[in-house]
């Protein structure tokens, strides 16, 4: 493969990273200081959002960490980190009910997420175990011209391995997509921010997004760089 097109495909890789998430870094930032009018910190959004859905069983957490945010659906938990916990912000209450929102795509069996919840375990071994596969074609396929197709099947494999990886991210997207959107519905008919502040969660909420978008192009990228690389092994 031609050399400007090998680096060239890993600083775009590193550019879109890095781009997505000064994006989210910097709405983030802004909006954290803009207070909530009404005093709302980002536990009792969640709490409200969670019983006007009649999730009264899924408890609130703080946890460590800036933006380590999450539902755990095993536990039925809103964990919410330092920085939304206890905060009364546009940030906290917008990331509050988007986690909120995680939640009720759970108690209401969304496919989507029914869905990536089912090959999370098996994509996590993909993840890990890809460019071992390809490491070991690789060491396979110089030991002897006889054990060069061999190194290829497993370097394939490998590439295979990393695509479902892609393909996982990209299932990510909708459910993400809707948890946004869920999220300012709810804000909007709880009449639980301004409409100037509604506008700031949209923002923080659509860099957040974008950090998924971008981090299933990066991985597209990167299995092209893969797929370019040993494409033509057979030739």
């Amino acid at each position: 493969m031609d050399i400007f097109i090998y680096y060239g495909i890993l600083l775009l890789c590193m550019l879109i990273s890095i781009g997505a998430q000064i994006r989210v870094s910097t709405a983030y930032a802004k909006y954290s200081k803009v207070a909530a009018h009404n005093g709302l910190t980002g536990a009792m959004a969640a709490r409200h959002i969670l019983d006007s859905h009649g999730l009264y069983h899924v408890q609130i957490e703080p946890i460590r960490g800036k933006m380590t945010d999450h539902f755990d659906p095993r536990a039925n938990v809103v964990r919410l980190s330092e920085g939304v916990y206890q905060v009364s912000s546009v940030a906290a209450v917008g990331i509050a009910a988007h986690e909120c929102g995680h939640a009720i795509q759970y108690a209401e069996k969304y496919a989507p997420l029914r869905f990536r919840n089912a090959i999370v375990k098996s994509t996590n071994f993909c993840s890990n175990i890809s460019f071992l596969l390809i490491l070991i074609g690789l060491v396979i396929s110089v030991i002897s011209e006889a054990s060069y197709a061999i190194g290829t099947y497993f370097i394939y494999a490998g590439i295979i391995a990393f695509a479902a990886v892609a393909f996982f991210q990209l299932v990510t997207l909708p459910v993400e997509f809707n948890a946004s959107r869920r999220a300012l519905v709810t804000i909007e008919n709880g009449h639980m921010l301004s409409d100037s502040e509604r506008q700031g969660a949209r923002k923080v909420l659509s860099a957040a997004a974008m950090t998924y978008v971008a981090a299933l192009v990066v991985s597209l990228l990167q299995l092209l760089r893969l797929v370019l690389i040993f494409g033509d092994r057979k030739r």
